[in-house]
């Protein structure tokens, strides 16, 4: 049988380049679903944050000029191959070389319209007519719009399936009707038609969601909760109206780079078979963030934004009653300057028991993961997440509110039968949040039902191979196989 072929569109990758969790997927999900029925390639920016070491392995294809409304503009096109994924990198110096900023410059709609419209322009020269394009969040919204629009008749691009994801619904790539002529290069009767228009404004993110052939998300329950008001930032009736093509299927993690076992960013290394290393790591964590060492007060471990939606405004509520438990919290993140300023304050107020690292720190992330015992996620939505899944790897116990993916990947513990793998809240309440972080704390000293938590949660698969299968099965559904 014939491969079918995947091409990916996205905004950023990682290794190459990353600002959070798309960033994660697009770095894992290709590769997974990459196998012996599906080839698979990806198109990407050349943002200048790619580093020196990638950029001298990129080979050059070639360069075309891209027609973006009355623009001609340099297109450069490289590609990198690994064994399972070709990667196709799209330079322009003018678009992508704004430092670290990859998202919020003020041309950000033409710099994204631009690209979307190299994705499909290189299709040619690249050699490679897919079977499904598969898009991801409103930086590429545009590559099934203008697809829709003005590609679909092209020789060799007749048969192409569209499939676009939405990450994170809050952000939908809205603008004024400005650009629409002038900067899209799309007719205005788009945007009087209702295609383009929402609200009184551009919104490319409920046009690719009219126009694609299949709308996933990021977990099942995040599929439902974005058909209401209150999770879907506008959309939820065009999510309704078009809830027969609509999906959820959960995120995974790249288990070999997310294993206490060879992580080299973490104090010791452990496994299921010898967590002794686990001890170690929470008694170097301690000293590290200046807190006092003892292992039998348990550390609640947060690496958030520092936002209300993330639970913040929950945890100011609640800070003071938990900290006059026996419990150390060590928190690193960014945010909002009121969460940054309440949280210094607090951890002079209690310097035994709560450590504040208002910083984006990957290696510190890495060991508050191995060196705590539980990690606190008490986010108002959370489209799949991540954090908890890692968590877990590391034989950390996550206590979530139960919502988009954090219900869908977390089992609430039951003491009697032994079975969950977390502890779980459902209103988003803060008394109801330090309830369960008192039950968690409590489970704790009893180490033989916490040793069984562990064990629980490090048993769960969070690897991308099930997701995969599930994106698989879609895209042979779109090809009527």
């Amino acid at each position: 049988m014939e491969k079918k072929k995947i091409l990916f569109a996205a905004s950023e990758a990682a290794p190459f380049i990353k600002s959070g969790g798309l960033g994660d997927v697009i770095g894992s999900l290709p590769k997974a679903v990459s196998g012996k029925n599906c080839e698979v390639a990806v198109v990407l920016p050349l943002h200048e944050g790619v580093s020196e070491k990638v950029r001298k392995k990129l080979v050059p294809i070639t360069h075309i000029f891209i027609p973006l409304a009355w623009r001609s503009q340099y297109c450069g096109i490289f590609k990198y191959e690994e064994k399972s994924v070709t990667w196709y990198f799209i330079d322009n110096e003018y678009y992508f070389k704004r430092g670290n900023a990859l998202y919020g410059c003020y041309d950000d709609a033409e710099r994204f319209a631009f690209f979307s419209t190299a994705v499909l322009e290189i299709l040619p020269y690249i050699d490679y007519f897919p079977d499904v394009i598969h898009s991801h969040d409103w930086q590429t919204a545009l590559v099934p719009i203008y697809y829709k629009l003005k590609y679909y008749m092209r020789p060799g691009y007749e048969s192409i399936k569209t499939v676009f994801t939405i990450h994170n619904i809050e952000y939908q790539g809205i603008f004024d009707k400005g650009i629409v002529e002038n900067v899209l290069g799309l007719p205005v009767e788009e945007f009087d038609n209702g295609f383009l228009e929402f609200d009184g404004r551009v919104n490319l993110m409920k046009a690719a969601v009219t126009c694609s052939d299949s709308v996933t998300t990021v977990s099942p329950s995040y599929a439902e909760e974005i058909k209401t008001p209150e999770y879907a930032h506008g959309l939820h009736d065009i999510l309704r109206y078009e809830e027969g093509k609509l999906c959820g299927i959960i995120n995974g993690i790249d288990q070999k780079l997310y294993d206490p076992a060879k992580d080299k960013k973490i104090f010791f290394n452990y496994s299921q078979k010898d967590m002794s290393g686990k001890a170690q790591n929470k008694e170097e964590l301690q000293a590290l963030v200046n807190l006092p060492k003892n292992s039998d007060i348990p550390v609640i471990g947060m690496v958030t934004r520092l936002v209300s939606h993330k639970g913040l405004d929950l945890v100011s509520c609640i800070i003071d009653e938990l900290l006059e438990d026996d419990v150390q919290l060590v928190i690193v993140g960014t945010g909002d300057w009121k969460y940054e300023q309440f949280l210094r304050d607090k951890q002079w107020q209690y310097p035994f028991k709560l450590s504040v690292n208002i910083a984006f720190n990957s290696e510190l992330a890495q060991k508050i993961y191995a060196g705590s015992d539980m990690f606190l996620m008490p986010s108002k939505s959370e489209p799949c997440g991540l954090a908890q899944m890692i968590a877990l790897r590391y034989g950390t116990i996550p206590i979530v509110r139960k919502t988009g993916g954090l219900g869908d990947s977390i089992s609430r513990y039951d003491a009697e039968s032994g079975e969950g793998n977390g502890f779980v809240f459902s209103d988003y309440n803060a008394q109801e949040m330090l309830g369960v972080i008192r039950a968690a704390c409590d489970c704790y000293r009893d180490k033989e039902k916490w040793t069984k938590l562990i064990e629980n949660g490090m048993n769960v698969d969070f690897s991308w191979k099930k997701s995969a299968k599930e994106y698989n099965k879609l895209y042979d559904a779109l090809m009527g196989e």
